[in-house]
């Protein structure tokens, strides 16, 4: 048996393609592929293909991560041919490795995502100043809790946010925020969340996960 991870993007033909239609996707894609997929065990064997971290429906990725296993072994060479020749606009692979059989499930490993927020200026709005998303951003760490609603629940936002910070504008002016939330079970950070938090309209701005965190 064979353990291959693969790093890709999540591009704009799936941006709301949520997470369960994407474990689908790939399923259907590597069968597409002619790769020879190992099961699990039990009743209902399902092919073993795990993703390493859920992302929020509506976003971007460039640092999407998932694990395939494979029996009989390929040459690695051959599958990222295969592979390259079946997928789907919307995803784009970056590059594939051979992983150790025993490594922990990678949703196990996952500590943290980054994500890189572009605040979108809408015609008749005026930008926002570096002073002004300045002044937000502190607000924001400096906050010893952020309550939040989400599906029905009350929670504190703050003990998720890890960093917050604004970096250089992108070409067009405008500015980027990148933060880095949690993203451990039961205690996930949504960057839409902290948009919100910070006074601003989610759908006036373009996130993407940049980076995820893993446990050393």
């Amino acid at each position: 048996m064979q353990r291959i991870r693969i790093y890709y993007s999540k591009t704009q033909a799936l941006r709301y393609t949520g997470n369960l239609d994407v474990h689908k996707i790939w399923e259907r894609t590597l069968r597409r592929a002619r790769l020879p997929l190992a099961y699990s065990q039990g009743f209902h064997p399902q092919p073993k293909i795990n993703q390493a971290c859920p992302l929020p429906l509506g976003i971007l990725s460039r640092a999407e991560i998932v694990d395939i296993w494979l029996e009989p072994e390929l040459p690695l060479e051959q599958v990222t041919k295969q592979l390259l020749k079946s997928i789907p606009p919307g995803f784009e692979i970056g590059h594939l490795e051979a992983i150790d059989l025993h490594e922990p499930a990678l949703q196990t490993r996952v500590a943290a995502s980054r994500y890189q927020v572009t605040i979108i200026t809408l015609p008749g709005e005026n930008r926002v100043s570096l002073k002004e998303l300045s002044e937000k951003v502190n607000a924001i760490l400096s906050s010893a809790n952020l309550p939040r609603h989400w599906r029905e629940k009350t929670y504190d936002l703050r003990p998720y946010i890890q960093e917050l910070e604004i970096i250089s504008p992108d070409e067009k002016g405008q500015p980027v925020l990148l933060m880095q939330l949690s993203a451990r079970q039961g205690a996930t950070g949504r960057p839409e969340e902290v948009l919100s938090g910070m006074g601003f309209d989610p759908s006036s701005t373009r996130i993407e996960r940049v980076g995820l965190v893993f446990l050393s």
